[in-house]
């Protein structure tokens, strides 16, 4: 039962709690980011490239045939347009997470800035202390 218990406890802490959350939140606004990408943007992209889509990109490499005058051997297909739009996706995700970090960081130095110390209570002037000794001698 030890076993489950501390199972239990691990996995109902917050800040597992917090992370799952961020997990699942961030799953939701990569698909958001996506679409925007692929709906928006690239669209935009290609029509300035000539009708262009960039997604569509490849270059296909065929192995030469050993047999003279042969068709070519069946070869890969680089996909580097697809590479180009996850780059992209990449960037645009990256910087909103900067300016989200950046709006959060900004609200906890805001909510941790500490309260104005209280000031020292004031002491006596040199002219309070100096009559004070005055009268101190006085009285001797």
């Amino acid at each position: 039962m030890g076993f489950i218990k501390e199972f239990k406890e691990f996995a109902m802490k917050g800040n597992v709690m917090d992370m799952a959350v961020g997990v699942i939140i961030g799953g939701a606004f990569g698909k958001i980011v996506s679409s925007l990408v692929d709906d928006v943007l690239m669209p935009l992209v290609g029509m300035l490239t000539g009708g262009i889509d960039v997604s569509g990109l490849a270059y296909k490499v065929m192995l030469p045939n050993p047999v003279e005058g042969g068709e070519p051997l069946a070869g890969a297909t680089l996909k580097y347009g697809a590479f180009i739009q996850n780059v992209i996706d990449f960037l645009i995700i990256a910087f909103c997470i900067f300016l989200m970090m950046k709006a959060i960081n900004k609200l906890m130095a805001k909510k941790e800035e500490p309260a104005p110390e209280p000031e020292a209570p004031a002491g006596p002037t040199q002219e309070e202390l100096l009559t004070e000794i005055r009268d101190l001698l006085k009285n001797k």
